[in-house]
């Protein structure tokens, strides 16, 4: 009888996470009860198995199961023979022993599942070598590194709970489930905005997996709308906020949530000019602030690899992330040493900062910046093709919306302390306006009205 040790040479003085009797066990059900394999197929893997012997009976029976074939002891014999492989296995003596010291194949669901636990304790010693040997990569960016040698743990726990096929059938039932629960109120796949317009062209507000881009010319106030969107989501959702804030400190960040909810003027904060009526108002704000999680990091250029690292730590902590806020994104760094122009280099970081939304299953909020074309035009409300740097932020997002306030041009508009978000781009969704009152002083977003134009 030969075991799969080859990857455990480090360890020799400790035998590796197994259980022998469980695999016979499972192996034995498998030729004891026809439908055995419908049942364990799905969750236990070949590999998983310690003994190599009993790896080679279990493919055997997955390709005769794939086949539509019995997986009886006869057949599993043949197909064993009719490969070369039955007198490495141990001969039909072997097979016979399995069967005879099976019982019955009641149990086989929690056997595979034992079977695969101990598999992924070994995974878990293999990845714990690599990782020594990836410490000693000194030629290697460490952040590089780092994010590997998570990668290769966080990979463990995901890797047998990736997604497969699904059949349409089964999809139509799962989605029909999910409209009838929206439609009585019990159920929504996404977390509200806290704007009630916003939410409605959006589809109920952030949704999973989705990239969402927020963008404005400077100083017209995407910062503070994705503060105020920060700590709505984390309020209506219960859920953890991650926010990158490549331009602002945490400090700024944490006063202007501390003049929204106390209704302190920012300016206020800033200077210390509180006056004593003011001073329970910023207590029981900085009470409730507290009670949220929202979590702020302040590092001028991190790169897509330093923020999937700390989103997949929070989530892992907290069990998920509501919402990951990137402030900006033209100020990211990419995750290796690039000569590539402008352009280019944040069409790599929008396509990454997709593939962090979809890998992760968490909405991703991205403010960008425009050129200044916009400045040349009679009506300066911002369109696609203003986005700066690169068509690739407009390719790669799922929904783009443009933040314009008509005072920034116009000091004596009607529409003073107005804001217009104009959807642009909604993949799944109309694109349209929604109108918001912007409070200065608070550096606040508010509802202004149930009406929005289309």
């Amino acid at each position: 009888m030969t075991q799969d040790k080859s990857n455990f040479t480090s360890q020799q003085d400790r035998l590796p996470p197994q259980s022998i009797e469980a695999e016979e066990v499972v192996l034995g059900g498998i030729m004891l009860d026809p439908s055995a394999m419908s049942r364990i197929s799905d969750r236990l893997v070949a590999d998983a198995f310690y003994i190599n012997a009993h790896k080679d009976i279990y493919q055997a029976a997955l390709r005769l199961y794939s086949l539509s074939l019995p997986t009886d002891l006869l057949c599993i014999t043949n197909w064993l023979s009719d490969n070369g492989l039955l007198s490495r296995i141990g001969g039909r003596n072997k097979l016979a022993s399995l069967v005879d010291r099976t019982v019955s194949a009641v149990n086989i669901d929690a056997l595979a599942d034992l079977v695969m636990e101990k598999y992924q304790r070994r995974q878990l010693i293999l990845a714990g070598t690599e990782i020594v040997q990836l410490g000693y990569a000194t030629e290697t960016d460490l952040p590089v590194i780092l994010d590997e040698a998570e990668q290769k743990v966080y990979g463990i726990a995901s890797e047998h709970s990736a997604s497969d096929l699904v059949h349409i059938s089964h999809a139509l039932a799962d989605t029909f489930t999910e409209i009838e629960a929206r439609h009585t109120g019990t159920n929504s796949p996404a977390l509200p905005s806290g704007f009630y317009d916003l939410d409605s062209i959006l589809g109920g507000g952030f949704r999973k997996g989705r990239l969402y881009v927020l963008a404005a010319r400077p100083s017209v106030g995407k910062s503070a709308l994705a503060g105020n969107l920060a700590l709505n989501v984390a309020k209506t959702g219960r859920v953890p906020i991650c926010v990158f804030s490549l331009e602002m400190s945490t400090d700024e960040y944490v006063q202007r949530f501390l003049s929204s909810e106390s209704g302190i003027e920012n300016n206020f904060l800033e200077t210390g000019n509180v006056s004593d009526s003011q001073w329970q108002p910023l207590s029981v704000a900085i009470a409730e602030l507290s009670e949220q999680q929202i979590f702020i990091n302040d590092e001028s250029c991190p790169s897509l690899n330093q923020i999937r690292s700390q989103v997949r730590r929070i989530s892992s902590h907290y069990g998920g992330v509501g919402l990951v806020i990137i402030d900006y994104l033209q100020l990211m760094a990419l995750d290796t040493d690039s000569r590539s122009n402008m352009a280019q280099r944040v069409g790599e970081i929008s396509r990454g900062l997709k593939r962090l939304a979809k890998d992760l299953d968490v909405p991703v909020l991205a403010l960008s910046q425009l050129n200044r074309e916009v400045e040349h035009r009679n009506d300066k409300r911002p369109v696609l093709s203003d986005l700066k740097d690169s068509g690739a932020v407009e390719q790669d997002s799922d929904v783009v919306i443009m933040l314009y306030r008509e005072e920034m041009y116009n000091p004596d508009t009607p529409d003073r302390g107005i804001a217009e978000l104009v959807v642009r781009k909604q993949r799944n969704g109309p694109t349209g306006t929604v109108k918001l009152l912007f409070d200065h002083q608070f550096t606040r977003f508010k509802n202004l009205s149930r009406g929005r134009s289309f």
